[in-house]
């Protein structure tokens, strides 16, 4: 059975730019394995070595994003009441006030303000209304989440 990945458009969008780049790349990572041959013996040659793996990460970033792009079920954010994949919600805990886009696993980058539905403050997210709390514990006790908004 196949995995299926939950992801916005914009998730798509940047998906696709960055398989894009990944897929310009190759001809440089070929350019610089065939220089690397041409200082010979390959068995110590560290350049040789290097652009290797550099193709091997490549690749397999590639096939990755494919594979995500391929079974990918976009998620469809409309008005609702309740936190669900493709929300944007605005928490407040400790006085201080932060605001999460919760998306699949694919595309959380809680930096950018990305958090997955399967990370513990999203799921303890899902399904609240506004002025519900959820409560996560973490090493340095319990803090308490209430939801602010949803957009």
């Amino acid at each position: 059975m196949k995995k299926t990945y939950q992801i916005t458009q914009a998730g798509r969008n940047e998906l696709e730019a960055e398989l894009a780049d990944l897929k310009g790349r190759r001809g440089e990572i070929a350019d610089k394995i065939a220089e690397a041959r041409e200082y010979g013996d390959l068995s110590e040659n560290a350049e040789y070595d290097s652009a290797r793996e550099e193709q091997g990460l490549v690749e397999t970033r590639i096939a990755e994003i494919e594979d995500i792009l391929q079974n990918a079920e976009e998620i469809k954010s409309g008005a609702n009441h309740t936190v669900c994949l493709g929300s944007r919600v605005a928490i407040e805990a400790n006085g201080k006030t932060m605001e999460y886009s919760v998306v699949g696993p694919v595309e959380a980058d809680p930096i950018s303000g990305k958090i997955s539905d399967e990370s513990p403050l999203g799921a303890a997210l899902m399904g609240k209304s506004v002025g519900e709390t959820a409560t996560i514990t973490t090493p340095k006790g319990e803090t308490v989440y209430t939801v602010k908004s949803i957009a």
